[in-house]
């Protein structure tokens, strides 16, 4: 009888049946452990479990083309939509904030930094939204299929990359309509989209977990955007509504930059205007929420592997 057999006909038995009291007592754990057995779903280590989703990785593609197709299969104007929601938005802040409120002061060429802002904010925001729901939305999925289950957020959050670079293409002409000259600094537009989508990934992977067993995530997380929005200087200059021609209130403002969601903004106006002043230190605040959050993400999403598709 092979060991696996052995270890099976023992359980059965209660344990080993030459074996002292104790042996006979032994739980299963144990005796699965000194036989060498695993459970089928048990979690493998970080460095292999990332191994699996690069192995995966046309079905993450596969899977997140196949819901860009579907997801406007229904609408009359398809994709377009992807544009026309942070356009839309972006009119009614322009009529509320820039208009009415004169949030457009002392900011050349509101109309570029207010649609730049609007458009790397709804990447972030559709990514984070969508990842939130990543696996409780695939439950039969989860519970049919043998997978590393961060290719459910990764996927979420391709298929929202997917969708922006359609999007880049609008904002784009957008600026250069509001006479914005093309620059060197253009050339670095994909490396900050790169740092984005890599903060993207982890903080989709972080709600995917969250997610999972908080139910009422989903019904907290629009005001949560909401706040995220206003927070990130989308419509507004930070430094001119927070520190102003006060410099004592400048370290208010440099947190605020901190927000990952401001700092991309930050950086997508400093490549794509040549009229907004850059923040010396804005790169490095990007680097390091795109490492912290995609790595965080991974090690905080991977321990509760086993966990995904229960209940």
């Amino acid at each position: 009888m092979s060991q696996p057999e052995s270890a099976v006909a023992d359980a059965q038995a209660g344990g080993p049946k030459n074996g002292t009291p104790e042996q006979g007592q032994e739980p299963l754990a144990k005796l699965a452990k000194r036989y060498g057995l695993r459970r089928a779903i048990a979690r493998p280590s970080l460095p292999v479990y990332l191994r699996q989703l690069w192995d995966r990785r046309h079905f993450v593609m596969t899977y997140a083309t196949s819901r860009n197709v579907s997801k406007y299969s229904n609408s009359a104007m398809g994709q377009l939509w992807q544009v026309l929601t942070p356009l839309f938005n972006a009119g009614i802040y322009w009529l509320m904030f820039g208009l009415i409120l004169g949030a457009n002061k002392n900011i050349v060429n509101y109309p570029a930094f207010l649609i730049t802002g609007m458009f790397v904010f709804t990447y972030t925001q559709r990514s984070v939204s969508s990842g939130a729901k990543a696996i409780s939305s695939n439950l039969s999925l989860i519970r049919a299929l043998h997978f590393p289950r961060a290719a459910l957020p990764l996927a979420y959050t391709i298929q929202e990359f997917q969708q922006l670079l359609i999007s880049m293409g609008v904002l784009v002409a957008l600026v250069l309509v509001t006479n914005e000259p093309v620059t060197w600094y253009w050339l670095l537009i994909p490396v900050a989209l790169a740092l984005q989508t890599l903060f993207n990934i982890g903080a989709s992977l972080v709600l995917a977990r969250v997610g999972s067993t908080a139910r009422d995530l989903n019904q907290l997380l629009p005001f949560i955007m909401r706040t995220w929005l206003y927070a990130s200087g989308v419509f507004y200059s930070i430094e001119d509504k927070v520190a102003g021609t006060n410099k004592a209130l400048q370290w208010i403002a440099d947190i605020m930059y901190f927000n990952p969601a401001a700092a991309y903004i930050e950086l997508m106006r400093d490549l794509l205007m040549r009229t907004h002043e850059p923040r010396p230190y804005i790169w490095m605040v990007c680097v390091f929420w795109a490492v912290f959050a995609v790595v965080g993400g991974f090690w905080y999403f991977w321990r509760a592997e086993e966990k995904y598709g229960r209940g």
